[in-house]
């Protein structure tokens, strides 16, 4: 017999009645092997004595255990682990072990190293960089909130509590053809455009209809990290395109369509990700018209365009689409704020008809309430009103950044001014380390995230993007004042 008093705990501090308590881990024993099939179990009066229980609460125990069909009760002989449990591999017994499930992967899955994108640790009292994003305390939620609530509050609600469409909420798809026709120069109809959980599934829905196996698709040799892993997953080859003061190179992308059948070239023509460039407008041109001749589909992430801050916004690509090259991918997470997951997605309607069947398989719809009032909080102007209100502290707050940047960095640091989005490209002066700056920024409670993806053994160049857009004066003033302090560090360690 096994140490039933030793081998058994009873909590009585747990929210679990006593009986379950005794179930539980006598299950565990079972899956074990501890209690193999047909171990007789101890009788009620005895182990109700050994545990210090009532007996009644062994007998609920036992209960429970032959209707979960673990045990079997054999009149006048006893209570046995059921026979027809399989046994399982052995184990040694660790009495009372109250580790976790298994880590260990006991079937093969396909496993994709590309994949690894490290979450950044949030420590309390520490400062974080980012790649740009926007300030989450400017979100208007009360707004958003209004017209979820009384959208809520209406008797026919409940239409929006079952399933729906896969292309998205219909009356939020009407609004948004109708916001991007005006704001983006788009000559779209409803059929053309599907709604996303974010930009982000936009691309992958893309990539995984447009892309074969080895197939090729152009990038910039910078680019937007999400987007390469995108694309690979879906096993394209990348083929990567020079990125200068223009843009992408359409020269290099002429001759590399001259080389080799190229599915598609992804762009972010107003800022691009990372280096905030613009794509000029004779490249646009010459773009579209290679997308033509060589039958490519161009994918424009427009992540930004609702940030600009020294001129109007340029129309994108899709906008001087004649051919149905363009697929067009936004949202309103940036714009807004990241936990609302809307995006879209503007192709062809045989394109977006493929999409939305791809969809069903991976997110069956969106929130449809939350779509709904998004299409409200659109249509009465909210969305509107609240972009002129960020870009004015946006573009407050890119000035005071890039003034500090340029007092305090200009012996170690070059950048240009960007005219919109929400980071600066800053590169380090050769013969300097971002991975040393890090390493001493932590040292100043400032955590750099992901550098490692811009790392110069890895990329080539010595940049990286660092956003102002979140952070306030004061905020600014003590981010860049802790990076700083690490640079010092690094020189001095340097010079040491």
């Amino acid at each position: 017999m096994i140490p039933y008093k030793t081998s058994i705990r009873i909590d009585r501090s747990d929210k679990h009645p006593i009986y379950l308590q005794l179930a539980n881990q006598f299950v565990v024993l079972i899956k074990r092997n501890v209690l193999v099939p047909g171990a007789k179990l101890p009788g009620t009066r005895t182990l109700a004595a050994m545990l210090a229980v009532h007996r009644k609460t062994v007998i609920a125990c036992y209960e429970e255990l032959l209707l979960q069909g673990w045990i079997e009760s054999i009149p006048k002989k006893g209570t046995f682990v059921h026979q027809n449990i399989p046994l399982q591999q052995k184990k040694g017994f660790v009495p009372n072990d109250k580790t976790p499930h298994t880590q260990q992967i006991g079937f093969s899955f396909l496993e994709e190293p590309l994949l690894e994108r490290p979450e950044v640790e949030k420590l309390p009292g520490y400062h974080y960089l980012n790649d740009g994003v926007s300030d989450v305390r400017l979100t208007p939620i009360k707004a958003i909130a209004k017209e979820y609530r009384s959208l809520a509050n209406r008797k026919n609600s409940i239409d929006y509590l079952g399933y729906d469409t896969t292309y998205g909420n219909p009356k939020l798809r009407e609004v948004l053809v109708g916001y991007l026709n005006e704001t983006r120069g788009l000559r779209i109809t409803k059929d053309q455009l599907l709604i996303t959980r974010g930009s982000q599934m936009a691309i992958y829905l893309a990539a995984r209809i447009l892309v074969e196996p080895k197939t090729y698709v152009l990038v910039g040799e910078t680019n937007y990290i999400a987007a390469d892993l995108t694309f690979r997953y879906a096993g394209a080859t990348l083929l990567r395109v020079p990125v200068d003061e223009n843009g992408l190179d359409t020269h290099a992308i002429a001759r590399i369509c001259a080389q080799h059948t190229v599915k598609a070239v992804y762009v972010t023509p107003h800022h691009h990700h990372p280096t905030t460039v613009m794509l000029s407008a004779e490249r646009r041109m010459q773009l579209l018209q290679l997308a033509h001749t060589y039958r490519f589909a161009i994918i424009e992430d427009d992540y930004d365009y609702d940030f600009h801050y020294d001129h109007s916004p340029i129309l994108p690509l899709a906008s001087h689409d004649r051919h149905g090259n363009v697929i067009y991918v936004g949202s309103v997470c940036k714009t807004v704020a990241p936990v609302y997951r809307i995006g879209y997605l503007v192709a062809p309607k045989a394109f977006v008809d493929e999409c939305a069947k791809l969809r069903r398989f991976i997110d069956r719809q969106g929130d449809s309430l939350l779509e709904a009032a998004f299409a409200h909080f659109i249509k009465n102007g909210d969305l509107d009103r609240h972009i002129r209100k960020v870009l004015k502290n946006y573009a407050l707050r890119r000035s005071l950044f890039c003034e500090l940047l340029r007092k305090h960095f200009a012996a170690i640091f070059t950048f240009e001014i960007p005219k919109g989005g929400m980071a600066v490209w800053v590169r380090l002066q050769k013969g300097y380390e971002w991975k040393a700056i890090a390493t001493s920024a932590k040292k100043h409670r400032l955590i750099i995230g992901e550098w490692e993806r811009y790392d110069m053994a890895k990329t080539g160049h010595n940049g990286i993007r660092i956003g102002f857009a979140a952070y306030n004066e004061e905020e600014i003033r003590t981010v860049l004042k802790k990076l700083k302090l690490a640079v010092q560090d690094t020189i001095l360690g340097e010079v040491r």
